[in-house]
């Protein structure tokens, strides 16, 4: 990927070598990071070059009457810059994105002030079937005259807007965009709210998701686990590999979408529970009854396999110590750190039998990897 912004845009921290040797310094950090625990070959699993993110923000900057669209400045020796940079371009983001993004900015600057005033940024989310969903957000009270405006706009550039600012949204056709993605074979549909979480690379998601199936199949069955399952990404394609599933997620939208999605796709054997992994925890050592679950037994789950997918601090000592007593554990990391720092807990039950790396984004220093584990 080329872009005239790279060493000013803070966005894109790795630009001064190409995307292989990129790949290949990643493909060693998270080598090294696993290597006390597995001496096999790691899986590396690249991402399109560009326009490979469909989810993306900017700033608005004004100056005089224009806007433009803004990125904070590129840190210098470890010290965050002030201030940000105007863009012309973003290659990094999906063609849905890009080529709505542009004329956006343009009929914003054409409007009257109705669109620009004290508007200070914008978010796409896109997917690969061509939809987009626009939020513009205001410091300021929206009204009818904006939605009018705003839905003209719609029109135009063939997508969905909606406005926020303090305790206000405004939606003028929908907050979600429907994903389809072809999974190992099979089409999946996911509805991915405006405000939920997303994963931000359709192309490597894919690829996660069918690495995680693969380990699914050597299994043959049983329940299956999942904690922080989000709009149901894994969930979904890997319901199929097993009898029965319970997926947790503490976000309340989370699990809202995930409910839709499993509708969605005619899945009739998952029950989701709105749940913290903590909470998960105490649930499934009988330590602490929940509301929540009074309509569901968990006693009746005999659970063979658990996928994990937590947050960059990694897993809570309850959650190792819960997951330790499941005969085969799918670890998917956004923090090779932190996987190491679990590993050195999880090994002491479980052999790392695969291993994998997944470039979610590309010309940063950030990786995904993906460890299978199987009881000693």
């Amino acid at each position: 990927m080329n872009c005239k912004h790279f060493g000013s845009c803070g966005s894109c921290g790795l630009y001064e070598i190409g995307y292989e040797e990129q790949l290949k310094q990643k493909e060693e950090r998270v080598s090294g990071l696993l290597a006390p625990f597995y001496q096999g070959d790691l899986e590396v699993f690249d991402s399109p070059n560009d326009h490979y993110r469909a989810r993306a923000e900017f700033r608005i900057w004004h100056e005089g009457d224009r806007c433009d669209y803004a990125m904070g400045k590129m840190q210098r020796d470890g010290v965050k810059n002030k201030g940000a940079i105007n863009i012309e371009e973003c290659p990094k983001v999906i063609k849905p994105i890009e080529k709505r993004m542009w004329k956006l900015l343009e009929k914003i600057n054409a409007s009257t002030a109705v669109l620009k005033q004290r508007l200070f940024a914008v978010e796409f989310l896109a997917t690969t079937t061509d939809e987009c969903l626009v939020t513009m957000l205001y410091h300021r009270k929206l009204d009818d005259i904006w939605s009018a405006e705003a839905k003209e706009l719609e029109a135009e550039l063939n997508c969905k807007i909606m406005g926020r600012s303090r305790k206000q949204k405004v939606i003028l056709s929908d907050e979600f965009v429907t994903e389809k993605l072809e999974i190992d074979g099979k089409t999946f549909s996911y509805v991915q709210y405006e405000s939920g979480f997303t994963q931000p690379n359709p192309t490597v998601n894919v690829k996660m998701i069918e690495w995680a199936i693969k380990q699914a199949k050597t299994v043959g069955g049983g329940d299956f686990l999942e904690s922080y399952c989000g709009l149901g990404n894994f969930t979904l394609p890997l319901s199929h590999y097993f009898d029965k599933v319970l997926a947790t997620e503490i976000s309340k939208r989370s699990i809202h979408a995930a409910l839709e999605n499993c509708a969605l796709n005619s899945i009739e054997n998952i029950t989701f529970a709105r749940l913290a992994s903590e909470e998960m925890t105490e649930a499934l050592n009988g330590a602490r009854e929940f509301s929540r679950l009074k309509e569901i037994d968990l006693e009746s789950y005999n659970f063979s396999t658990v996928l994990v997918d937590p947050p960059r601090a990694g897993l809570d000592e309850g959650t190792i110590e819960l997951i330790s007593k499941i005969e085969n554990i799918i670890y998917i990391s956004c923090n090779p750190e932190t996987l190491a720092r679990d590993l050195e807990t999880l090994v002491q039950t479980h052999d790392v039998v695969e291993a994998a790396m997944f470039d979610q984004f590309p010309h940063t220093e950030h990786v995904e990897s993906g460890v299978f584990l199987q009881k000693k």
